[in-house]
């Protein structure tokens, strides 16, 4: 066997002036320190969605990934979005701490003016993205919209025929919701492309990833909504029992 070390660092943890690491020029920055060190590997954590909590193992989706590590100063480059708006923006004093409180005030409504000045349903790499993931992307994207419709309540505590996905009303949800759903597909697109290209670098430089996921699937989650047969819930989908480590 080949010997070889890395380090272990979270995206979250990577240096950044807009209050969260993220697939920044600090990024890359690491990649090229891991290389001059003589490293092997970089070991993350796992790259889905916070929750409540802000741990990326209580997420609200196992395949989804956090909208937090979307990098402003490419979306910049992009046209999308101003240095301005996002000097404008408080994320934070402490440059040692994330303050999650104030990163999802001020992060999510960067995100939406970029989704808004995107036009990205006319772009046909983000439509072969959302068919090519279809199989999550579809039934994230939804449970994220319906969830911002009920002011963030967990889907347990959503109106019986959406929390029972009963045919009418996902049809019902769908159109309401079509644009806040479509702008969780974008966040998901624009996550995927950074992430591969900051995969494709480090590769490239002889780096690779050791990844992470949660153990357990979240019980607010979109995972859980959607695929309830797969979970020990009663008739009323409440847990009859819940795992633990």
């Amino acid at each position: 066997m080949k010997r070889a070390s890395g380090i272990l660092l979270p995206i979250a943890s990577l240096p950044s002036k807009y209050g969260i690491g993220c697939f920044s020029r600090e990024a890359y920055d690491f990649v090229d320190r891991l290389k001059e060190a003589g490293q092997s590997y970089w070991q993350i954590l796992p790259l889905s969605p916070t929750s409540y909590g802000d741990s990326p193992y209580q997420s609200f989706s196992s395949f989804a990934g956090n909208p937090y590590f979307i990098d402003l100063e490419a979306l910049i480059e992009e046209g999308l979005l101003t240095k301005e708006e996002c000097d404008a923006c408080d994320f934070g004093s402490d440059p040692a701490r994330i303050d999650y409180g104030k990163i999802y005030e001020e992060r999510f409504p960067l995100l939406h003016l970029a989704y808004e000045r995107s036009n990205i349903a006319q772009n046909p790499d983000f439509l072969r993205f959302v068919q090519e993931n279809a199989d999550w992307l579809e039934d994230y994207a939804l449970f994220m919209a319906v969830k911002q419709r009920f002011d963030g309540a967990a889907w347990e505590e959503w109106a019986e025929d959406i929390k029972k996905r009963w045919g009418f009303a996902m049809d019902y949800y769908r159109r309401e919701c079509y644009f806040d759903i479509e702008f969780y597909k974008y966040l998901q697109y624009e996550f995927h492309v950074q992430w591969k290209k900051l995969k494709k670098y480090a590769n490239d430089n002889g780096i690779r990833f050791i990844g992470d996921v949660p153990i357990y699937v979240a019980f607010d989650s979109a995972d859980a909504w959607a695929h309830p047969e797969m979970f020990q819930f009663d008739a009323d989908f409440q847990p009859i029992a819940v795992a633990g480590c």
